[in-house]
């Protein structure tokens, strides 16, 4: 291929940085700390949980700065490739703080101060997408930063009083000054990175993709790397080729056509939230609880279908509403349901040299309900226990359709067919459900583990049962956990 490029460039603060002969999964954490002595980014859980090493990436989309919060720990290096990378020592500014450490001081929001930096980091962010920000969005961005000193309440008036009495607002001449030196960075070319025995692509199209591909079918595909990442840091997983899909503009829009909502395979959770809000309010909900916002701003949809996670939190949702995946190759493409894409414990559908290029998620038909239920043990950044997705149709207290699958019960995000069979044009009883519930045992034998035992599981999978049947017949209640949180 021509045109290649073996550097990294982004900007760091507000100056180029250029970076060459580095392993290809070096990670932003390791770079900071161990190379340039940058050790106000903390190395706490090492896996995107406690937020410690919270940093800031700026990128260029339509001729606009987007910013948003990062966990460094799991983003490599080789992804800044032509994006602003801010740090807590590139906030202050002529000796002086910035709006968001003054409100931390202000309001003794730092206690132990091990956490803090990468809590100024996610309320720098906040206040580069929110001039006002609600007190939802505060907690929705301190969701990813562990304070073990329990000093929520007084970060959170920290953050509601940010550059208060004078509102903190948007530096234009400075976002100008880094939209040009973003422009300075060369991205055209395809960046390939190697130490002679691992190679990191990043290809521009999705001709360069498929080619590369068909060169290397065994290759792992990065899209936000939230679970790749971990897999090498932590299980010090030995990954031979890489190809990053996150410079591939075909891979970064979402399309609503026909009342069918198509998301490319780069498209992150966060950049989904405000079309499938207008959706549903359930499918939002449940995005909404999807990791941490630092874990949603970098991780995909479609990557969390490739992982075949058994409690991958989309899936089973997806499965329900018979979502559609597009599988492309070199010289063709195909489409499957969701639902069977998963053939086995971390064993999916997809060939050699093949991709996901999208999911297309059909809207909630009139006439149905869907239903949406994650059980964990905290509400907030947290690995689901069991979730599950009911999608049904009553008329006249009559089930005239019904779908449900489960996550969390089963080596592979599965379909209660035994369960549906048993509701499926039956009266929508107390009777009926009792029925029901039982055939669950026929649809899943679950397994015990850290998060839960295996009776544990199946009874709560029971009991998501009746917690459907009770807010269908009790629609002005309110029984979801995030209801009193």
């Amino acid at each position: 291929m021509d045109n290649i490029s073996r550097t990294i460039q982004f900007i760091l603060g507000d100056k180029v940085h250029t970076v060459t002969n580095i392993s290809p999964y070096m990670t932003v954490l390791e770079y900071l700390r161990n190379y340039l002595k940058y050790c106000g980014t903390k190395e706490g859980c090492g896996s995107g949980d406690c937020g410690a090493c919270t940093v800031v990436t700026g990128e260029l989309v339509h001729e606009k700065l987007y910013y948003k919060s990062v966990n460094a720990c799991i983003t490599f290096l080789a992804t800044l490739h032509g994006k602003q990378l801010i740090t807590i020592e590139n906030l202050t500014e002529n000796n002086q703080l910035h709006p968001v450490q003054q409100a931390m001081i202000d309001f003794n929001a730092s206690q132990c101060g091990f956490c803090t930096p990468g809590i100024v980091m996610t309320l720098y962010a906040l206040t580069k997408n929110y001039s006002v920000p609600t007190k939802k969005q505060i907690f929705a961005a301190l969701a990813g930063n562990l304070c073990r000193c329990t000093g929520y309440r007084a970060i959170v008036d920290a953050a509601a009083n940010i550059g208060k009495p004078m509102r903190y607002e948007i530096n234009a001449e400075y976002e100008l000054y880094v939209i040009n030196k973003l422009k300075e960075i060369d991205t055209n070319a395809l960046l390939h990175l190697t130490n002679g025995t691992n190679h990191y692509f990043a290809p521009k199209t999705i001709e360069q993709l498929t080619k590369l591909l068909t060169q290397y079918p065994d290759a792992y595909l990065l899209a936000g790397g939230t679970d790749l990442a971990l897999q090498v840091k932590q299980n010090h997983m030995f990954l031979k080729t890489v190809i990053y899909i996150g410079n591939v503009n075909a891979l970064k829009f979402i399309k609503k056509h026909d009342n069918i909502l198509s998301i490319r395979a780069a498209v992150t959770y966060q950049e989904c939230l405000p079309l499938l809000k207008k959706q549903s309010p359930e499918l939002a909900q449940l995005l909404e609880r999807f990791g941490s916002q630092q874990i949603r701003n970098q991780g995909t949809i479609v990557g969390n279908i490739a992982n075949a996670s058994p409690v991958g939190d989309m899936l089973p949702a997806l499965m329900v509403l018979d979502a559609q995946l597009t599988l492309c190759q070199a010289c063709s493409s195909r489409q499957i349901p969701v639902a069977d894409f998963f053939l086995n414990y971390k064993v999916t559908d997809l060939q050699s040299g093949e991709f996901i290029q999208s999911v297309e998620i059909p809207d909630v038909k009139p006439g149905y309900q869907l239903k949406v239920y994650k059980i964990s043990k905290r509400i907030d950044d947290d690995i689901s226990t069991v979730l599950a997705a009911l999608y049904l149709k009553i008329e006249n207290k009559f089930i005239k359709d019904i779908y449900i699958a489960f996550g969390g019960m089963a080596a592979i995000p599965k379909r209660a067919h035994c369960c549906e069979n048993a509701l499926c044009n039956k009266v929508w009883s107390e009777e009926t459900l009792v029925v029901a519930a039982e055939q669950l045992a026929c649809d899943y034998a679950p397994l015990t583990d850290v998060r839960a035992s295996a009776s544990y599981r199946m009874l709560v999978a029971k009991n998501l049962l009746w917690k459907c049947f009770f807010e269908i017949n009790n629609p002005a209640s309110f029984s979801r956990v995030t209801d009193y949180a």
